[in-house]
């Protein structure tokens, strides 16, 4: 709009109207709706593309992921995952295993002693089982197993855990400098519940966001 002040003329800049605010408000709202919606859909598909690969071959360890255990005996998924790295091991993958897992307030023993013990009762010699004990989060879990495949003078490992836990337990342990590859167990109960294997991708897309922006872990 112009305005004339004696003989000149200045141009006055138009106020925005209601619309053309709502309208920007609106398209900006979209256009990071869409950029988050692909975003998570992508981390979905590298989520499932990881659960679908077995990358077992020869390495310095096995590594199983803690779960749930109830005073020593290991919970389905548990049992499900310490199976799945007995039978690696027996496969010669690794000389080998690595069991973690600390304990929750109120319990007797740990997740890793639970499958230490599994583990002897099906044949693997307590000599070839080594312990990450003190950890309650899966990067606190890695960042153990790094410390103690560094004691024994180990550096490559397979880890072994949940499909859907696969792509955030790998990344974690290529970031703490071990030579890692993932063999997801196939026979967790997860497998049969749809309902639950959807949680746990939720929940993975979860931890994976607060890995990556926040360094940390859940």
């Amino acid at each position: 709009m112009l305005v004339r002040v004696g003989r000149q003329i200045q141009e006055v800049s138009r106020p925005l109207t209601r619309g053309g605010l709502g309208s920007s408000v609106i398209r900006f709202v979209l256009v990071g709706g869409i950029a988050a919606a692909a975003a998570i859909g992508y981390a979905a598909l590298r989520i499932w593309e990881q659960g679908e690969r077995d990358e077992r071959g020869p390495a310095d360890a096995i590594v199983v992921m803690g779960a749930a255990q109830y005073d020593g005996r290991p919970s389905p998924v548990f049992a499900a995952r310490i199976d799945h790295a007995i039978d690696l091991y027996r496969a010669g993958v690794a000389p080998r295993l690595v069991a973690t897992g600390g304990k929750a307030e109120g319990d007797r023993t740990t997740e890793a002693a639970t499958a230490r013990a599994y583990a002897i009762e099906r044949g693997v010699p307590a000599d070839d089982i080594l312990l990450e004990d003190r950890s309650r989060t899966t990067l606190e879990s890695v960042r153990g197993v790094a410390d103690v495949l560094d004691d024994a003078g180990l550096h490559s490992a397979v880890f072994v855990s949940d499909r859907t836990h696969m792509l955030r337990v790998l990344r974690m342990a290529s970031d703490a400098g071990i030579r890692a590859w993932g063999s997801p167990t196939r026979t967790s109960p997860l497998e049969r519940d749809p309902l639950a294997r959807a949680d746990a991708l939720g929940h993975e897309l979860g931890a994976l966001a607060a890995y990556f922006l926040t360094g940390g872990s859940r």
